[in-house]
């Protein structure tokens, strides 16, 4: 092994050649080039990327389907602390791993931006041969430069492409908040028939079995019914809240009073209707653990402004705290649909929880300028192409080829969707780009 990866990596520019190799790759084929290049230093089956400052895709993998279809971001965040608390910085690690299902050899390299956030590459091994520590350091070195390299394209990305990156983890942050806050209630309710003093053990393994499998039914048909549906009926939204409350209730003597909403028929966006649910259900829970309540009604009602309200009231000892929603985030999902939350709690009375949530369609995201997408060369380029140059002058003017201007063009044409440079030009105008401007003042 050692010949082979000094056959290639011994040169200095040898090395560098791979290294630029890799960072002229697009990110979509990222992760197979780097593959490719880093199997001649560190034989491996798969390898797997988990990105400490992209929203937008942070976790990459390549290789078999059975090994990175099966590893998450939560093993290789897991695999960056164990690296971390068992090498020393700057140091791959190589051991044993539980990755996709099983034990497998494998070879970790943990790096660390500037701003504390930090990513990690996993090589996945076929055996557990030990790598020689000149390649692991090798392959440390290429790793920092690759990831700062994936680190800068993401921080200095274009708008549009920034934009499309915090849709994408807004969109995941809400899936994350509603599959934690489904995965509490289940868990409370089953926790709750193995804590009652009414039922001797047996009694309480086949209620807790019972309350298991349900959620596990109602888990699949979940996914099932977020992947098909963007809104729901507002009658069947109700219902399914009454389902995950009724069970944390049962092992108590607290009465559950509902109040569907009078519009059983009405559409509730499919984000609203979670939120609602999230909302209701972490107020139930944190009445059940601090109010002491003998009752609990809860309701949804249509506002004549166009919003959905959900009110939660106790009869408990009304101490809950004005923020008690900050919990599991929930406060930051109402805000993030435009809705609002209030806290009333009446020591001695009990404590009602207001949640309102706008119906109406979020505000349309301002449109993109068409040049966002090209790289400084190529608006370079493009300036010039739109002042009416040749490829020989702008060749002269950027001190580039004239092949190399070509490539440009054909880029720029591409990305911007048009067929000739007139349309080009015509568009770096609607921009405002400077040359363009300096070409109609002349004309």
């Amino acid at each position: 092994m050692d010949e082979t990866w000094q056959q290639h990596w011994s040169r200095p520019e040898d090395a560098l050649a791979r290294a630029v190799e890799v960072l002229r790759t697009p990110r979509p084929d990222l992760m197979p080039r780097l593959s490719e290049v880093v199997r001649t230093l560190v034989p491996h089956l798969a390898i797997a990327h988990l990105s400490g400052v992209c929203t937008h895709s942070p976790a990459l993998a390549y290789g078999p389907p059975e090994l990175t279809g099966g590893t998450s971001g939560l093993e290789l965040s897991r695999l960056a602390e164990r690296a971390a608390g068992t090498t020393s910085t700057g140091r791959p690690w190589q051991g044993e791993a539980e990755l996709a299902g099983r034990a497998r050899p494998v070879v970790v390299v943990a790096t660390e931006q500037g701003d504390g956030r930090g990513a990690v590459l996993v090589l996945v091994r076929a055996d557990a041969e030990p790598v020689a520590p000149a390649a692991l350091a090798v392959l440390q070195q290429l790793c920092e430069l690759v990831i700062a390299h994936s680190a800068h394209r993401s921080t200095d990305a274009a708008p549009s492409l920034a934009a499309a990156s915090r849709a994408a983890a807004d969109a995941r942050a809400r899936a994350t908040a509603e599959f934690t806050g489904t995965h509490g209630a289940t868990l409370s309710a089953i926790l709750a028939p193995l804590r009652s003093a009414d039922l001797d053990d047996a009694a309480a393994r086949r209620a807790a079995t019972e309350l298991a499998v349900t959620a596990l039914l109602d888990l699949r048909h979940t996914a099932d019914l977020d992947r098909t549906l963007s809104e729901e009926p507002a009658d069947a939204a109700f219902a399914r809240l009454a389902r995950e409350l009724r069970p944390l209730l049962r092992h108590t003597r607290v009465r559950l009073d509902l109040a569907p909403p009078a519009e059983a028929a009405r559409s509730v966006p499919a984000d609203t209707a979670h939120t609602a649910r999230d909302a209701v259900r972490v107020a139930v829970m944190l009445m059940l653990e601090q109010e002491k309540p003998a009752r609990l009604h809860v309701s949804w009602q249509f506002t004549t402004d166009g919003a959905l309200r959900a009110v939660v009231r106790d009869d408990g000892l009304g101490l809950l705290a004005a923020d008690a929603l900050a919990v599991h985030r929930t406060a930051e999902r109402i805000a993030a649909l435009g809705g609002r939350y209030g806290v009333e709690s009446v020591p001695g009375w009990g404590t009602t929880v207001t949640v309102d949530l706008p119906l109406g369609l979020p505000a349309p995201i301002a449109a993109t300028d068409p040049l966002d997408g090209l790289q400084p060369r190529e608006l370079e380029v493009l300036d010039q192409l739109a002042q009416g140059r040749r490829n020989r002058d702008i060749a002269e003017a950027l001190h580039i080829s004239e092949s190399t201007v070509k490539f440009h063009v054909a880029n720029i044409l591409a990305k911007l969707g048009v067929s000739s440079r007139g349309e080009a030009a015509a568009l770096a105008h609607r921009a405002g780009m400077p040359g363009a401007s300096r070409l109609h003042v002349a004309s």
